[in-house]
């Protein structure tokens, strides 16, 4: 390979202070590594061996295969003129190779023809073909003291339109993040127009530092505390071609979390050399398939508990492999956009995610209803069988707090409408639902029918007034897809008039169904016709020069043409954003409306939707492996800034027995976002469904009644805006049981909650952390920790426990969130082994923006429980009504609070105290002693 270069020598230029040496300059974080360069074409004559064995040779041939191209002095054509530079280029180790042929049907003649290395390797899901060392780019000139580079390439790569001349810029955000963002300083390219907080903090402390390599460029982040390097760019070439973007990022661990939205295991394993696509993409969930969100952020856990997690905002196609290299390679490849990394450098994981949530946004705490459960189904056959399902739950003492609507209650599916007809006592039933303290959610699909006669579907007729319709390529009429009710056209919500647009048809209707939240589904954009009903003109937006693994095999299966254009740009771009900007209207909408906390839940997501939507899983099956896989779903979400996520109780698809109703329900208790939902073909799977047993019923109630018992404790953890539902591994980094566990987790700190999973099971297998634990319903003590443990679980009972340490507020419950409200509250003490706990209270009106509030702290030390009230400005009354001790090791003789004997029981055998029929305002100091 003519004029390519191995480098042979690191010298690092550092300085307390800007300095500049032989033009390079470095500062007290970064540095500037400079190479000495070594020909690797000079080599003698006899230890040539031929890259162009065939006829034909000539030097732009040679070239293009990454070889060296010399004629001998002599002219001898014995000797060959094309020939493989000395060792370097092919003989690199497997997480040195940046693949150099993607697509299937590689061979070793297709990857040569490229200029490209052939050698296979064991090492599953490593490149066979892959760029030569050496042909990536280089830095050319070093500006702003060492923080930005401008970078260049000596060869193009067989992709279309190189950008043969970058800049990289490092921006020190904070003392645990740092910004790398690769782009093409002469050309303007696509960036993703999301409202990031870059608010930046001091970064004289940093636990981190970067170098900054100069050929071949790359960039190494390194933890100062450990000298572990957490981010590392220089293992294999960089390619940066107008659809084609590739860079290899080494870690330093096994241990990685994150990325989505694909079914998996909640920790990716690494071992099966996993590629995960992010294309957002309407399906139904199954393993190695793209789903509807897009989250390109992976945490990692070091061996030594440490924690580091790398986000790349690029919203075109994506897909990212993880390599069982050593160190563990991911590779991305992206099909537009430019490369913008953070990094962040913990150092536990819950620093982690909080710092990422920084960045991306902070989920606003949800009203107090939308805790409750959810009571949907598509498919109740019309007014008669919606009321009858509400009665039955209620005849049955069943809490729940909302009634949803499916597609079932529009004229033809239409958004904006509702069917007379079969639904003509639907704004009763809204009506009596919200005279009950409950509540009322519709669904809305982005697909607006364009078949209505002009002037009978205002929602289409004043779409096309205000132009607010995704266009076709030639910007000329809407695109045409096809959804539920047929032909449609999609409102572009980049467009500046389309909220107001969306605004309008939200108020006129709810005018007429006083709906308390939305629910909006299909915004992919999912369409039944691939492109358009007139398919997609030929192109490389709608056929790349390479294709991501999809479902459905190209970037139009069941969405509008790559072409499309959008206000803001193409939908080639702008796809995996559909659903977020469809969410922030939705949000802003409803808020404006309501004048009240919006409810939104939205099946597609991108980074940053949780600051406006909850999360659902989608169309999922009825089925045991679906009720495992919802728990890395839910983990998964609390990660991406998605806190309030759940998935359909029971299945959507499919039928559910009342077994795995009820082990669904017990799990279902515990998922942040708490609904049952139903296809309409399959039966129906609510508690009090009519086809199963009294026993069944029995079970399913006590199930929502212990949701309904914790809602004060889940309120005040969502208040955090932290992760709610969390893995064991957050709490116990340093733990190397805990990496892989996903059939267990927390919430909070807390709460440990251990489901079945399985048929027929009534024991489950326990991981207990070497802690401190407690049996949640009866105090008993956990005797071993440390290891796993057989535990009971029969069909009636959830195995929670509570961590040593913590107290959790409680309530008495009710039918609903607003009779509950009102009820007695509890308090659960967990003694730790230090005989201390710690836990508080977050209260308000559950509904209001920005409402005043109670937050009560409370303290255990040894014999003595107090509270602290430190915000009291939400006039309410607030009873505390029980306290329940664990851990008290010798019966009390007298029980105190505020000074007076109390009454109380004290169990020998768990050594718990009981405080019963208290009656105590929580918004005065308490003191409670034995």
């Amino acid at each position: 390979m003519a004029g390519q270069y191995l480098s042979l020598l690191h010298i690092t230029y550092l300085a307390l202070f800007p300095t500049c040496v032989h033009g390079f300059c470095g500062n007290n974080t970064g540095h500037i590594v400079v190479e000495r360069d070594q020909d690797l074409c000079n080599m003698e004559n006899p230890s040539r061996k031929d890259c162009h064995p065939e006829l034909g040779a000539t030097p732009s041939k040679c070239q293009s295969r990454g070889c060296c191209w010399r004629i001998p002095d002599d002219n001898d054509i014995r000797v060959p003129w094309c020939f493989y530079p000395t060792v370097a280029p092919c003989h690199i180790t497997v997480e040195h190779r940046a693949e150099c042929y993607p697509e299937t049907g590689a061979n070793e003649a297709s990857c040569l023809s490229r200029g490209c290395c052939w050698k296979s390797t064991n090492v599953k899901g490593a490149p066979y073909c892959f760029h030569p060392a050496g042909e990536g780019y280089s830095v050319q000139k070093v500006i702003d003291y060492g923080k930005s580079v401008l970078l260049t390439r000596k060869r193009h790569t067989h992709w279309p339109s190189d950008v043969m001349d970058l800049q990289a810029e490092v921006v020190e955000h904070t003392d645990s993040r740092l910004q790398m963002k690769i782009y093409d300083p002469n050309n303007k390219r696509y960036e993703v127009p999301l409202p990031l907080k870059k608010a930046s903090s001091s970064t004289e402390h940093t636990d981190y530092s970067y170098n900054i390599n100069i050929d071949p460029f790359g960039l190494t982040v390194t933890r100062k505390s450990t000298k572990s390097v957490l981010f590392d760019t220089s293992l294999a070439p960089l390619v940066f071609s107008d659809q084609m973007i590739q860079i290899s990022v080494g870690v330093p661990t096994t241990n990685l979390y994150g990325i989505g939205e694909n079914r998996k295991p909640f920790r990716i394993q690494v071992e099966q050399s996993p590629i995960f696509s992010l294309w957002n993409h309407d399906g139904i969930p199954k393993i190695q398939a793209n789903q509807y969100g897009s989250h390109p952020f992976v945490l990692g856990i070091e061996p030594n508990g440490d924690a580091f997690g790398i986000f790349l905002l690029n919203s075109n196609a994506l897909d990212i492999t993880v390599l069982p290299t050593s160190p563990v390679t991911i590779r991305y490849r992206a099909l537009g956009g430019i490369l913008d990394f953070y990094v962040f450098t913990g150092p536990t994981p819950d620093d982690v995610v909080d710092q990422y949530w920084a960045l991306i946004g902070q989920p606003p705490l949800p009203p107090y209803w939308s805790l409750g459960y959810h009571l949907s189904r598509w498919g109740y056959g019309g007014s008669s069988g919606m009321n009858a399902t509400i009665q039955r739950m209620r005849n049955k003492q069943m809490p729940f707090d909302t009634i949803w609507s499916d597609i079932d209650y529009m004229v033809k599916k239409m958004d904006w409408t509702y069917d007379h007809n079969l639904y003509g006592q639907l704004p009763d039933i809204v009506k009596d639902a919200h005279s009950h303290g409950q509540k009322y959610v519709m669904i809305l699909d982005p697909g607006i029918s364009n078949t209505q006669p002009r002037g009978q579907y205002a929602p289409y007729d004043d779409g096309i007034t205000e132009d607010i319709f995704v266009k076709t390529a030639d910007g000329s009429a809407p695109i045409v897809g096809e959804v539920w009710p047929g032909r449609t056209v999609f409102p572009d919500f980049t467009h500046p008039k389309a909220e107001a647009w969306w605004q309008k048809h939200t108020l006129q209707m709810h005018s007429k169904l006083p709906f308390d939240g939305l629910w909006i589904d299909m915004n992919e954009p999912a369409s039944f016709k691939p492109g358009s009903e007139n398919g997609c003109a030929s192109s490389t937006l709608e056929n790349p020069p390479y294709t991501p693994t999809l479902e459905g095999g190209s970037l139009i299966d069941k969405t509008l043409c790559m072409s499309a254009k959008f206000h803001d740009g193409l939908h080639y771009n702008l796809h995996n954003l559909y659903g977020y900007f469809e969410s922030r209207a939705t949000y802003n909408v409803l808020k404006s409306i309501l004048r009240k906390r919006p409810f939104v839940l939205s099946r597609s997501t991108f980074v940053g939707s949780g600051n406006y939507v909850a999360h659902w899983e989608g169309d999922n099956f009825a089925d045991w492996s679906d009720l495992y896989y919802s728990i890395p779903e839910v983990l998964s979400f609390n990660m991406f800034g998605i806190p309030f996520t759940g998935v359909d109780i029971c299945g959507f698809r499919g039928d559910s027995d009342e077994e795995l109703c009820t082990r669904w329900l017990q799990l279902g208790a515990f998922y942040p976002f708490m609904r049952s939902h139903n296809q309409d073909v399959a039966p129906d799977k609510d508690p009090a469904a009519v086809r199963f047993s009294s026993e069944a019923h029995d079970r399913n109630r006590e199930a929502l009644r212990l949701r309904y018992r914790l809602l004060p404790f889940l309120y005040s953890l969502m208040s955090r805006k932290k992760a709610v539902a969390r893995p064991l591994v957050f709490q116990y980094p340093k733990d190397s049981s805990a990496y892989g566990i996903d059939k267990q987790f927390l919430w909070g700190d807390s709460l440990l909650i251990t489901p079945v999973l399985e048929r027929g099971h009534t024991t489950v297998n326990a991981y207990f952390p070497q802690d401190t634990w407690y049996d949640f319903f009866s105090g008993a003590e956990v005797s071993t920790t440390g290891q796993w443990t057989v535990i009971s679980a029969p069909l009636d009972k959830i195995n929670v426990h509570i961590r040593g340490g913590s107290i959790i507020p409680t309530q008495v419950p009710d039918v609903n969130t607003q009779k509950s409200r009102r009820n007695d509250f509890g308090l659960v003490v967990a003694s730790s082994s230090r005989k201390t706990a710690q836990g508080f209270l977050y209260w308000d009106d559950g509904e209001s923006i920005d409402a005043p509030f109670d937050h009560i702290q409370f303290n255990l030390n040894g014999e003595r429980l107090t509270s602290t009230v430190k915000s009291s400005n939400y006039a309410t009354t607030m009873t505390l009504g029980s306290v329940d001790v664990y851990g008290v090791a010798t019966a009390p003789t007298i029980v105190r609070v505020n000074g007076i004997g109390v009454a109380h029981t004290y169990d020998h055998v768990n050594k718990v105290l009981h405080a019963t029929r208290l009656k105590v305002d929580l918004l005065k100091p308490l003191t409670m002693t034995w």
